[in-house]
């Protein structure tokens, strides 16, 4: 749970800002994280970092998700955009929906172009969560395969 409360943090911090590339400083964690766990997005030509820790994501990552290419960057987009639409009223009613999953809003948005690896992950790691909190974001799950 505490590992979806600092990705969410990563994340709306990452998209809300608009600053440059800059080297991403260590990070202290007080969970312990096997090998695997931390999934850093970035590159030459984005200008965001996104890290994800997650326990179990990185093997999802790695074994389950269709792979890198699979996807075409609008579809990710697509289906993107209405995910985090999703996420963020679900933030927004903290009564009706468990808050320590949703407590942080998203700042993802429609236009801005995050690249290929970035929109993938983020993607899969919606897909990742819904499977493993039991949650529909979009009405229907994607079954792990």
């Amino acid at each position: 749970m505490k590992n979806t409360l600092f990705l969410l943090a990563i994340i709306a911090l990452v998209f809300s800002c608009n600053s440059s590339k800059k080297p991403t400083s260590q990070i202290k964690e007080d969970i312990q994280l096997k090998k695997g766990d931390t999934i850093k997005i970035s590159g030459d030509t984005v200008e965001y970092d996104v890290i994800i820790i997650e326990a179990g994501f990185g093997s999802y990552l790695a074994s389950t998700a269709k792979p890198e290419g699979f996807y075409t960057q609008s579809y990710l987009e697509n289906k993107n955009i209405r995910y985090v639409q999703e996420w963020n009223r679900r933030v927004l009613q903290p009564t009706r929906y468990n808050s320590n999953l949703y407590e942080m809003e998203i700042n993802y948005f429609h236009g801005t172009d995050y690249g290929y690896e970035v929109n993938y992950k983020m993607y899969n790691y919606f897909v990742y969560f819904q499977n493993r909190y039991n949650q529909n974001l979009l009405g229907t799950r994607v079954p792990q395969n």
